[in-house]
């Protein structure tokens, strides 16, 4: 049984390899890092966080921030010293007004999208873009951009002790008494935290992906009529 197992998943994740990324039927694997963007950041913290975008850098998966300060950020700076992609979903309407208005940071993105929609209305395109999405530390725009990822039934990864709302979410989901549909793992290590985040693209999401694949317009689309 457990032969049979490892084979499987040495199965699909040949499949990952051949279909997802360039050259593939679709976009690799997306991974949010949500979190605080000020206040009190403990060196700690910061290093685990940075140690998080490296890990998504080294399996080949695309970065996606809320384009922040903080531990976004941290995460960003990992992710490109393992020579990984970055994109930011900005609140700005334009690079000046990122820059300017929101203060925030253009080092280390390989594209930024700029979506006009302010600091609480960008986490929908936020979330919405990521497979999956790991919340540390944080404060109340990270609560919203959990609930935004919970209610919509998304994957969600948290690195406990980093602080913040991000300790809370366990009583929050208790609170909420809600069934979403949402799968939450958590672990205080960024290596085994995207194992888990991993393990459960490889078994839910993927599989998916690829039955809307052969049941839609193929990889290359259709010509509008």
């Amino acid at each position: 049984m457990a032969d049979n197992m490892k084979r499987e998943r040495r199965t699909a994740d040949e499949a990952m390899q051949v279909m997802c990324g360039p050259g593939g039927l679709f976009p690799c694997m997306t991974v949010g890092v949500m979190g605080s963007a000020g206040g009190k950041l403990t060196a700690d913290v910061r290093r685990r966080v940075r140690r998080l975008g490296v890990g998504i850098a080294k399996r080949g998966y695309v970065l996606i921030t809320g384009a922040c300060p903080g531990l976004p950020h941290e995460a960003v700076k990992g992710a490109k010293e393992a020579g990984g992609i970055v994109v930011g979903v900005s609140p700005a309407l334009n690079f000046e007004e990122h820059v300017k208005k929101y203060r925030s940071p253009t080092r280390g993105y390989d594209a930024i999208i700029y979506t006009g929609s302010g600091l609480m209305g960008r986490e929908i395109e936020n979330i919405r873009s990521c497979d999956v999405v790991i919340f540390a530390g944080g404060r109340s725009g990270t609560l919203g951009e959990f609930a935004i990822a919970y209610d919509e039934a998304k994957v969600i990864g948290v690195l406990k002790s980093t602080g913040g709302i991000t300790d809370h979410l366990g009583t929050i989901m208790d609170m909420v008494n809600k069934e979403t549909g949402s799968i939450v793992c958590c672990d205080d290590d960024p290596e085994r935290l995207l194992n888990q985040l991993e393990e459960i693209y490889r078994d839910h999401i993927f599989p998916r992906h690829v039955r809307i694949m052969r049941s839609g317009s193929g990889p290359d689309g259709r010509l509008q009529s």
